[in-house]
């Protein structure tokens, strides 16, 4: 009996077969004819068995498989499944990421509308579309076309709603700018009658660079710290117990140090004093701080407080301790006063304990007198600047710009502030410059950070990049640079108050500047060096030093040289005595006296030291008393005196030839 042949198509239709699935071999002819008749197809399978009929050449099998039906019978429940899974995955993604549950959020915007909106948008539009034309599992459906269209809108509207909202936060939209112009309200006052003189034993002479510096510095001198943490690098600036200094936490150092060391927690915090540059590390013992930005898990500090509370808007937090030396985190939270998104300020603060994180939640006029820093800087700043862009309005903060102002830059792209000490709190301190920003200042502004209460002074001078300049140019050998300006009141003049740092970060000297003449710099190598050389340049200038407690040096003797000379418009008149070398420069109007010698009288005085001239703080009469400088011209005698007289006391040194009195 002869064996069948089997073609290579027929053996594969026998394999499948063999595997469970449902051949239909009706498009398959055979030689010369057709077996099977196309008009009874299925009218889905017309398609695959196109071609089979009479032509001898074999068409595409239509093979239905039996786990595409399962799989259409298990939709539901994979899409079930399907959904449980995102849900999971969505709450993991919060938990790790934890934006905040507000419609004022930029951040919980982009979020739904990333992870959100836009997934349901493509899906029901695809729906829409597969419903439209029909799928080889779908047949077309008007209906649900046109239910998913509709659907797909609302991903849609939700945007528009968005941007709308940001559109309503532009100061350009109607009635903004005014809203922009009062969010913070700035008073003008007299800085010499509201800027106390400066204390030098409660000024800070470093920044933040040089208290990072001494804080590591301190950090490496304790090994059994240095091996497991590191110092956060916050050093949030404070007033701590009537001085400034900043403050910073320890951290892990990495995350098998957090490993091994999260039991015992993080055990002290970095002090440095920013006037005396002493550093410490300060132990916690039995209290140490549990709650950290180093935390990657629960104790997290940006996550502990955002879960506990989801629905606020938290801005920078600071690092702060209380006046019993407990350290806290301070949560300003933010909120949105123009549109939907513009005006932010702050209206409340979350205060929560490093160490047991247990969480108070403050209106901002309840914040305690020990905190110093509810509101951050840059939000003062940036506040500020509203009020002085749009104050005239919208249109005149870019067409006109009368009294449009700004702060002053900073250096290298950074924002230009910072902080001086008043009524025990810290005060955020940038100058204001015009429109243009040329190099100069209108004033300068002040704005608490704890209160936001915030006073403008108008002093024209020249700006803090213009004034560290000038202090470099005075040390221009050493290529020392200087810090940030501070701000200070040395005899009720406006000061830039500096340090000058060498190439390793390290301060070497100090710098004072006449904000009003910045070409007048006074350099020292100490602070009292600095102080005295200032003082002496004031003076000299006709400034009024009498006040400023500052030691004063007595010399007498014979006049054997002087000489007048214009100084900043001034009458300066330069002595010198004989057997001495330096040079005695007694400023006009306060030391009118001067006039009365010349060369061979006799002369006492009261003299500050200073270089390369000695200013005179006040003259001897020949009766002891003392004549101060007053700024007011001294009286003199009426009448012209005897020749007697004149050359009696012209041996004492009271008067001159001329006869007037001293």
């Amino acid at each position: 009996m002869p064996v069948k042949q089997t073609s290579g198509i027929d053996a594969l239709l026998e394999a499948l077969r063999q595997s469970g699935m449902n051949v239909d071999s009706a498009g398959f002819g055979g030689k010369g004819g057709s077996d099977a008749d196309p008009a009874s197809a299925d009218a889905k399978d017309a398609s695959s068995a196109r071609g089979g009929a009479g032509g001898g050449r074999a068409a595409t099998p239509h093979i239905e498989i039996p786990f595409a039906d399962r799989m259409k019978t298990w939709g539901k429940r994979a899409l079930i499944i399907a959904a449980i899974v995102i849900v999971l995955i969505a709450l993991a993604a919060y938990w790790w990421f934890h934006p905040p549950i507000n419609i004022h959020s930029t951040d919980t915007w982009m979020f739904v509308a990333i992870f959100v909106l836009l997934p349901l948008f493509l899906v029901f539009w695809s729906r829409s579309r597969s419903y439209e034309t029909g799928t080889s599992k779908l047949d077309p459906n008007p209906t649900k076309s046109k239910a998913f269209k509709w659907l797909s809108f609302v991903p849609v509207a939700v945007v528009l709603v968005g941007v709308l909202g940001a559109v309503a936060s532009l100061a350009v939209f109607p009635g903004n700018a005014e809203k922009y112009a009062t969010v913070l309200e700035t008073t003008d006052l007299d800085f010499a009658s509201d800027i106390q003189e400066v204390n030098y034993s409660e000024i800070p002479i470093i920044d933040r660079d040089s208290a990072i510096l001494l804080g590591n510095r301190e950090m490496g001198s304790i090994p059994e710290y240095v091996s497991q943490f590191e110092i956060s690098p916050l050093y949030s600036q404070i007033n701590y117990q009537g001085e400034p200094v900043r403050v910073s936490p320890l951290g892990y150092a990495d995350l098998f140090k957090w490993f091994t060391n999260r039991e015992a927690g993080i055990p002290g915090y970095a002090l440095v004093n920013m006037t005396t540059q002493n550093a410490e590390i300060v132990r916690l013992g039995d209290h140490p701080i549990h709650y950290s930005q180093s935390e990657p898990l629960v104790r997290n500090i940006d996550r502990h407080v955002q879960l506990k509370y989801p629905f606020y808007m938290f801005d920078e937090k600071s690092f702060e301790i209380d006046e019993e030396g407990q350290p806290w985190w301070i949560c300003p939270v933010q909120t949105r006063t123009i549109g939907l998104f513009g005006g932010t300020t702050i209206e409340r603060v979350v205060m929560c304990n490093a160490t047991t994180g247990e969480c108070q939640d403050l209106a901002i006029d309840e914040v305690p007198q020990w905190v110093d820093r509810a509101y951050p800087a840059e939000l003062l700043i940036e506040q500020y600047n509203w009020s002085g862009k749009y104050k005239n309005g919208w249109l005149n903060s870019f067409l006109g710009q009368e009294g449009v102002v700004q702060t002053t830059p900073g250096t290298d792209g950074q924002v230009g502030y910072n902080y001086i000490a008043k009524d025990d709190d810290v005060w955020v301190y940038t100058g204001v410059t015009s429109a243009t920003a040329d190099n100069s200042i209108v004033g300068f502004v002040l704005v608490n950070q704890r209160t936001a209460e915030s006073h403008f002074y108008s002093v024209p001078g020249a700006t803090e990049e213009s004034a560290m300049g000038s202090a470099e140019g005075q040390v221009q050998n050493l290529r020392y640079t200087s810090t940030f300006p501070l701000l200070i009141n040395v005899a009720n003049q406006p000061t830039y108050f500096m340090a000058l740092k060498d190439g390793e970060g390290l301060v070497k000297k100090f710098a004072m500047i006449d904000i009003q003449h910045y070409q007048n710099v006074a350099v020292g190598d100490t602070v009292a060096d600095c102080q005295k050389a200032y003082l002496a340049l004031l003076a000299t200038n006709g400034v009024d030093t009498a006040g400023e407690a500052m030691e004063t040096l007595d010399a007498q003797g014979v006049i054997v040289h002087m000489a007048q000379a214009v100084v900043e418009g001034n009458s300066h008149f330069y002595v010198k005595l004989e057997g001495d070398e330096s040079i005695y420069d007694f400023a006009l109007p306060g030391l009118i006296e001067i006039v009365g010698y010349q060369e061979g009288d006799v002369i006492s005085f009261a003299y500050l030291e200073s270089e390369p001239t000695k200013p005179v703080e006040s003259i001897a009469e020949p009766d002891g008393s003392v004549v101060e400088a007053s700024g007011e011209p001294a009286s003199t005698n009426e009448g012209p005196a005897s020749g007697e007289q004149q050359e009696k006391s012209g041996a004492e040194g009271g008067q001159n030839a001329g006869g007037a009195a001293a």
